[in-house]
């Protein structure tokens, strides 16, 4: 009766000290992250499927800029070459090179559009015009789904940084994730200049 009584007080015990350790939290917000990470790379990888359709369509115009055009398929080949992984999302160096090569298929495809607006015949050719509608989609669910990541590793690495949680994190290994960054941080941190002086 007493060594009942005692297992069932250490039961007890047990399951209150897992209850508050974070442990599920961890697991929860563990799939949170990977599915708000699984919906960026799906985006990253509609607007991939969507580069070959813009330069070939662009490559219609005789006298468009193959410099331009050529960024742009060196950058898409770039951007989907580097292999994703959850280690790569892991690692910040491996996660520093994912995202370069997608900010350079972002400033390559910038570019590509810049420049399609010096040619009367692509602004008014329609399937380039819907090709360039579904690419600024893709822009903005890019951009949708990288916040809904930002935000699941945020809450996830505020519970693994917080006590007592932090101490389930380490004994079970549940690391702090990189989140995504601002490639140009400092650029944007510069104020710009206004100069209103007439010369």
């Amino acid at each position: 009766m007493k060594y009942r009584f005692f297992a069932l007080l250490l039961i007890g015990f047990v399951s209150a000290l897992l209850t508050g350790c974070g442990y599920n939290d961890f697991q929860r917000l563990d799939e949170q992250t990977n599915s708000a990470k699984s919906e960026v790379l799906n985006q990253y990888q509609r607007r991939a499927d969507l580069v070959p359709n813009i330069v070939a369509t662009v490559k219609g115009e005789a006298a468009f800029e193959q410099e331009t055009l050529a960024r742009v398929v060196e950058a898409r080949a770039k951007a989907t070459s580097v292999q994703v992984t959850p280690e790569t999302l892991n690692d910040p160096v491996a996660f520093s090179k994912f995202q370069a090569a997608q900010g350079e298929l972002s400033s390559a495809l910038s570019r590509l559009l810049v420049v399609t607006e010096n040619y009367p015949n692509l602004k008014a050719n329609q399937g380039f015009q819907d090709l360039r509608v579904q690419l600024e989609g893709t822009e903005n669910r890019i951009t949708v789904a990288r916040n809904r990541y930002i935000q699941a590793v945020q809450a996830y690495n505020v519970l693994a940084r917080s006590f007592p949680s932090n101490l389930t994190a380490m004994l079970f290994g549940y690391s702090v994730k990189p989140n995504f960054t601002v490639q140009n941080e400092a650029q944007i941190a510069t104020p710009p200049v206004v100069n209103f002086d007439k010369k």
